[in-house]
């Protein structure tokens, strides 16, 4: 792997003017890096285990063998991702074995381990995913895949960089990075009982379920959750738990 290649496209992809540029100079290196598959996924801002599972990301870009999509979609393999499950709680780059050896007594690992069967046979032998975080926590994520590669620390870390300028560079590009950026005012923190009741809400509970939970009214919930969307700008519940994931409030 060209080292001065990698450093050089950090340089190429700040000068890119537009987001197809990006994708282009990313496409060439990590090809010659030797990665023949890789994707680029904005991870949105819920809770993936509890909420949707399979849209957990939305891709920036990528490319991927021809049926394996399909194949991933059908056979509902986010749900029981081994990669997609890690990367919820790395906080470096890591390789694909990792992540399965991490649920090696998992109660779905025959589910993971006939996933890398059908992912081996398409072509996707061997990966790497390098997470993107932002303040609030997980941004996004590339993974590179394809034949077996041994990388050094100083690849690794390299690649890592390339990871973070593609993301931010596509996202300026689009008009898309101030969303990213934007926090929540530091005069209106949320109360104890406004967190209970977000956690609640993130888990799909009714107001009132979450009223027996905390033992207090309905109307008390509607109250508190008036006063949430308030802080927190939200047009609705779900815009509100939405919004808590992106700011870190929740995880």
């Amino acid at each position: 792997m060209n080292i001065n290649s990698l450093i050089q496209l950090l340089v190429i992809l700040e000068e890119c003017s537009n987001p197809e540029a990006v994708v282009t100079e990313l496409e060439q290196i990590l090809h010659g890096c030797g990665f023949e598959y890789y994707g680029l996924l904005r991870h949105l801002p819920q809770n993936p285990v509890q909420q949707n599972p399979e849209s957990w990301a939305a891709a920036l870009a990528g490319r991927w063998p021809e049926h394996w999509p399909r194949i991933y979609a059908a056979k509902k393999y986010a749900l029981i991702d081994p990669m997609v499950r890690y990367l919820g709680h790395a906080q470096r780059p890591f390789r694909w074995r990792e992540a399965m050896a991490a649920f090696h007594k998992d109660a779905h690992q025959r589910r993971m381990e006939q996933m890398m069967v059908d992912a081996f046979g398409h072509g996707l032998e061997d990966g790497y995913i390098f997470p993107i975080h932002g303040r609030n926590g997980t941004l996004a994520s590339l993974s590179l895949a394809g034949k077996p590669i041994e990388l050094s620390p100083v690849e690794i870390a390299l690649l890592e960089a390339v990871a973070r300028k593609a993301f931010w560079r596509l996202l300026d590009l689009k008009g898309e990075a101030p969303a990213l950026e934007t926090v929540l005012p530091a005069d209106t923190p949320l109360t104890r009982r406004e967190m209970e009741i977000l956690h609640y809400l993130a888990e799909g509970m009714t107001s009132m379920e979450i009223s027996k939970m905390l033992k207090i009214s309905n109307h008390t919930v509607d109250w508190y959750m008036n006063g949430l969307q308030d802080k927190l700008k939200a047009k609705n519940r779900q815009q509100a738990v939405a919004l808590a994931f992106r700011h870190g409030l929740i995880s």
